[in-house]
This record gives C-alpha cells, sequence and structure tokens, in this order.
C-alpha cells in the first residue's frame, strides 16, 4: 500500500480554511508554552463557545441536558470539555484525548546561586529530552510564584522584543577535545543545565556585606519588577522554554517550526474541533491533560481519577448518577487518543521502516499500538475499531496514514492510551507526525495538521 503527499489533492478552497487553520495555531503555539498557559486560552475559547463551569453548576445544581457544553478544569492544568448529546450518557462518549505538557527545563526550589561573577537559576530537566540541545538557545521563563499572602504572580520573561532572554553556557569548540569524546548523553549532563541570569553586582557600600554581590543584584531586579522574593522560589512552579513565537517553515511556508508541538499539535486539533462540532448525536468529549511526558502520573495526569470524577459528577446533574451507569458510560465510549508519531527523516532513515513509517504531508496517522519492542507497555486497537475508523475516514475525504513509531528494535513511546483502554473502551492513537519530536523545536506539515482537524471533527459527529 502505497500513500503520497496530499498537497496536490487540495482545492483552493481546502487551502484557505488550511491557513487560516494554522494560522490560529501559530498563535495557541505561542500564547500557551506551559499547561497552566494552555488551560487559559483553552477556557477563554471554549466560553466564548457558550461552555460553562461544571463547578459553577454543582453550586448551583443545574440540572443538564442534550446540547449543553460543560468545561472542567484540574488544578489549572487539565480540562474536559463535554457537549452533551442527544443519546444517553451511558451508550458512551465520543473522546477526544491529547495532553498539553512538553519536555522543558523546570527551575528548582532553592536555584539562585552565583559563581565565577556571574549568577545562574539551577533547574531539572522535565519529560525525554537530549541535553546537548538545550545549550545556547534563547530561552523564556514562564510559570507562576504563589505568595505566601494568597496572591498568585504570573511570570512571563523573554517572549517580547525588548524583555531578556537566558541561556544555558557551553564550552567553547578551542577547549572541547574531552568534552567531543563523550557519548552524546554525558556531553552536557543535567546539572549543567543551569540557566545564566545576570553578571551586574550590587553596589555595596559596607565591606563586610560585600560578599554574593551579583546574587544580590538579581534579588533586588526580582523584588522591584515582579515582587518576588528569594523564598518565593519554594512555591514557585517555573518553566524554561525556548523563546520565540511559532514560525513558518520553508519558501513554500508549508511547515510550522515551533517549541511545544508534541502533544500541542494535537491538543489544537482536538480542541478547535470541539467546538465546532454542534449538537452530536453522541456526547462529546475533549481531554487535554498534563504529566504525559513523566507518565501521566499525579494529580493533573491521567492516571488520577479527574476525568472519573468529572463524569461522575455530569451523571448526576443530569439526574441519574450510579457506579453501574458510570462503568457503563466509560466502558461504551470510544476513543481518539491524539498523539503525535514520529515523521520520516531522510536523513536519519536508518531508524525508521519505511513501510510503516509516517511521513510528513501524507495526513493524519493512526498508531494501531504503541509500546517499545514487543509492544511492551502498548495499548493494541482491535481490528474492528480499525476498521470502522477507516469507513468514517474515507466517507468523510480523510487523508490518513498508518505507522509505527520507528523500528521495531529501536524505536518505543507511550500515550495516555493505554490509560483509558483499561476501561475497556475502544482506544487507538491517532495524531501529526513531527520532525526533531522533543527537541526545541519541532516541526510539523500543515496538511497533517489540517487533515487531524478533518479526522477529529468526523470522529465527533461519526463515531
Amino acid at each position: 500500500m502505497e500513500r503520497k503527499s496530499i498537497w496536490s489533492k487540495y482545492s483552493d478552497e481546502d487551502r484557505e480554511r488550511l491557513e487560516v487553520l494554522c494560522k490560529d495555531y501559530r498563535d495557541f503555539l505561542s500564547v500557551g508554552k506551559t499547561e497552566r498557559e494552555c488551560v487559559t486560552e483553552i477556557i477563554r475559547q471554549a466560553e466564548t463557545a457558550g461552555y460553562s463551569d461544571l463547578e459553577q453548576l454543582i453550586r448551583e445544581k443545574t440540572p443538564l441536558q442534550a446540547g449543553d457544553k460543560i468545561y472542567a478544569v484540574g488544578m489549572k492544568k487539565t480540562v474536559a470539555m463535554f457537549c452533551i448529546g442527544k443519546r444517553p450518557l451511558e451508550e458512551g462518549m465520543n473522546i477526544l484525548g491529547a495532553h498539553i505538557d512538553s519536555p522543558r527545563l523546570d527551575i528548582k526550589q532553592n536555584p539562585l546561586y552565583e559563581d565565577g561573577d556571574m549568577a545562574y537559576l539551577d533547574t531539572h530537566y522535565y519529560g525525554g529530552i537530549k541535553k546537548y540541545q538545550w545549550v545556547t538557545l534563547p530561552l523564556a521563563i514562564h510559570g507562576v510564584v504563589a505568595k505566601t499572602d494568597g496572591q498568585t504572580l504570573d511570570i512571563c520573561i523573554g517572549e517580547k522584543e525588548d524583555d531578556p532572554v537566558f541561556c544555558v553556557s557551553d564550552l567553547l569548540i578551542h577547549l572541547a577535545g574531552e568534552q567531543m569524546e563523550k557519548k552524546a548523553n554525558k556531553v552536557v549532563e543535567g546539572e549543567n543545565l543551569d540557566i545564566l541570569i545576570g553578571s551586574i553586582p550590587l553596589e555595596e557600600k559596607e565591606k563586610e556585606k560585600k560578599k554574593e554581590l551579583i546574587k544580590k543584584n538579581i534579588l533586588r531586579i526580582l523584588k522591584e519588577q515582579y515582587q518576588m522574593d528569594e523564598e518565593d522560589f519554594l512555591s514557585a512552579e517555573l518553566e524554561v522554554v525556548p523563546a520565540g513565537r511559532a514560525r513558518e517553515l520553508g519558501f513554500d511556508r508549508s511547515m510550522i517550526l515551533s517549541y511545544g508541538q508534541d502533544d500541542r499539535v494535537c491538543a489544537f486539533t482536538s480542541l478547535d474541533a470541539m467546538l465546532k462540532v454542534e449538537a452530536p448525536d453522541k456526547t462529546s468529549c475533549c481531554l487535554l491533560v498534563d504529566k504525559e511526558e513523566i507518565g501521566s502520573v499525579g494529580a493533573t495526569g491521567m492516571r488520577s481519577h479527574f476525568f472519573e470524577n468529572t463524569v461522575a459528577e455530569i451523571l448526576n446533574l443530569m439526574g441519574h448518577y450510579s457506579e453501574l451507569l458510570l462503568r457503563r458510560t466509560l466502558k461504551n465510549s470510544r476513543m481518539l487518543s491524539s498523539d503525535v508519531n514520529a515523521g520520516f527523516d531522510p536523513l536519519y532513515a536508518g531508524s525508521f521502516e519505511k513501510k510503516n513509517a509516517s511521513f510528513c504531508g501524507y495526513g493524519v496517522v493512526f498508531s494501531k499500538f504503541t509500546g517499545s519492542r514487543g509492544k511492551s507497555g502498548s495499548n493494541d486497537a482491535n481490528a474492528e475499531y480499525m476498521a470502522a475508523l477507516r469507513k468514517i475516514m474515507d466517507d468523510n475525504q480523510v487523508y490518513y496514514q498508518t505507522a509505527e513509531l520507528g523500528k521495531v528494535d529501536i524505536g518505543g513511546g507511550g500515550t495516555i492510551a493505554y490509560i483509558l483502554s483499561l476501561y475497556g473502551m475502544e482506544v487507538i492513537d491517532c495524531g501529526v507526525a513531527v520532525l526533531s519530536m522533543h527537541a526545541p523545536w519541532e516541526v510539523t506539515s500543515k496538511a497533517d495538521v489540517y487533515e487531524a482537524w478533518k479526522c477529529y471533527i468526523a470522529f465527533l459527529k461519526n463515531a
């Protein structure tokens, strides 16, 4: 079976819709570089589209009925959206599930120090990264600082044109003889991913106080410009990410270059599809979660009970909650685990099995199973579900491909699919091919973004 580039198959109308969608997508990437920022933007779009906060409905004991639109938020890092369908909820939902966390550097709780007449912030990397890719890049700091008086300060430094940026330094090539002999995973150590933040000392008249003057000057700036004390790092969530907006890539502008496309490319297209589908037959759901890059753990990861608890609350507001109905609702649901796959890279062709690789510009990617080596840790979708999805895609003129993540003994990776499959629902991974996945800057094809969006709309309406 041979798949080909789909660009030649587009009409002028398709290309126009594609460009509008991808412009919105680049904006989404640029304003949502952390989970919290993504959730803020998702809520803004949801409320504009008529969605109501579940917590308020619970407080007011507002009954739910077909056509109602609801969203629920978990600790400002996870969102679930529902459009109540005409059929009973216990007959199942059509679910799009993606994650909104991405690999990055997190600032530690006791990070600020001075050495060699320069000031640094100590970091701990989050998710799977090639550490050497993070040196000598312009970096920005995003996040929040929670103060003991109850206020929470939003931090975003490095994105405006007149903002300072930060970086991780690297050893110059002239002195790097020993470094260049190391394996790639040792060229830059995790403890050396500290970001450089300043070098001007504070003027101090008293002789006995002339210690760590550069650190003191940084603390002065933090206090004056960001109302932040050194102790406030203890209750801060600060993420270091590549600075700069998402950009079009190539002379033909056919691709997108940006930080965080794994998995915000699927989060955005799932969100936009959800907002476009009105009055569904079966209840539609868009689930956008945190912590996938570190195993879906914690209160905001897919392994938490956030989603299950939210569905229970919706059943209760519909007037017929029971544990049995909750189990039936989850079991009878169908899901696309909207997550990315590795795009075939001809510069590294030896890592791919070409017949079963995903190609940029060939359409949305279905991955029947994930995991690694002998499908370890995998969700393996059943043949009947795959056949049903093929029909939906064909009936709605969605271009798609199927793929694995690299060669059998080389590749491997996980998504949230296997967690939802534990409820007995039908789940398959379905997303966009990405070049340079988990690098500070990743590449996708505009055509694949467009086809993923078409796929998700078709699924919500017809699954």
